[in-house]
């Protein structure tokens, strides 16, 4: 991976590392006890959750460009978009990325690929519509560093990890236990059995979600301010942030909630006005903490720290 000017976080590395050996425990206790309740059909969930975790980190740039109704654009397609991801390759020194476009009116944009060499950035037309050029610059800015702090690759296989707890249990309550147990009708251990595999099925699930949901809020900060020391311009950031969430507040509803599946992978999420959830849960900091801590760095360039 080549090295780039994007400042170092040390703390999200740590973070990273803790998240994924902490959902791996999880999951090799929640994979092996699953083997021993259900064995019968343990070994094909897993097989069938593994090759599609694998099928997700190779091609998460396309699936995600297909989900969101997004398109690679050639410079020539969108010469000023390019000219933005250009303008940042130069300052970061990092590899340029591929340019996508999404036509949808909710202004928002995100990263995906597993490495620089296959990264997306993708923007929405109601982003460019809303943005003048320096605001898209810290915006993607934003995106690129994401990639570059390799977080789009965990964020990839930590949320998947949530995914496998439910698939795994799906196969095996509607394969390993009905079809196993239902011409049994006197086992008296098929109720146990069911209760320990959805209980630990939730436990899986629950913890995975909490991790994942503590790496984003922070990786989003993060990303926010490696951004801001790259361009040099916080306020632009801070400006683009505000406007951006007061615009998706006054996108309709129907078209918020097609969106909300990417809000862990968009530069700030997809939520309607009035919106209200427990920061435990959230994918994000909020707007004040984001352009609370944007104002810090912007008082620490203006004294040259």
């Amino acid at each position: 991976m080549a090295r780039t000017r994007y400042a170092s976080d040390r703390g999200l590395t740590s973070r990273m590392l803790v998240t994924m050996f902490l959902l791996g425990l999880v999951y090799v206790v929640f994979v092996g006890a699953f083997f021993v309740f259900v064995p019968k059909w343990a070994g094909v969930a897993l097989a069938f959750a593994v090759v599609f975790l694998l099928a997700q980190y190779f091609f998460s740039d396309r699936m995600a460009l297909f989900a969101m109704h997004g398109r690679v654009v050639s410079p020539e397609e969108a010469p000023e978009l390019h000219g933005v991801v250009d303008r940042i390759c130069a300052m970061s020194d990092a590899p340029k990325p591929k340019v996508a476009i999404a036509d949808t009116d909710v202004p928002n944009a995100f990263a995906t690929g597993r490495n620089q060499k296959k990264a997306v950035v993708c923007v929405t037309t109601g982003l460019l519509r809303r943005l003048d050029p320096v605001e898209l610059e810290g915006v993607l800015a934003h995106e690129m560093a994401h990639v570059a702090h390799k977080d789009v690759a965990v964020m990839t296989i930590a949320s998947f990890l949530g995914i496998c707890a439910g698939l795994i249990t799906r196969f095996g309550l509607q394969w390993g236990l009905w079809g196993g147990f239902g011409r049994r009708s006197n086992d008296q251990n098929t109720g146990l059995i069911l209760l320990a595999v959805v209980a630990a099925s939730a436990l899986a699930y629950a913890v995975s979600f909490l991790l994942t949901r503590a790496l984003s809020r922070y990786r989003e900060l993060s990303a926010d301010r490696a951004a801001a020391l790259l361009t040099g311009r916080p306020s632009a950031l801070a400006s683009a942030l505000t406007k951006v969430s007061g615009e998706i507040a006054r996108i309709p509803t129907n078209d918020l909630r097609s969106a909300q599946a990417f809000n862990a992978f968009f530069f700030t999420p997809a939520l309607g006005k009035g919106f209200s959830v427990s920061s435990l849960f959230s994918t994000h900091p909020s707007l004040d903490k984001r352009i609370a801590e944007l104002s810090k760095i912007s008082d620490q360039l203006s004294r040259g720290v």
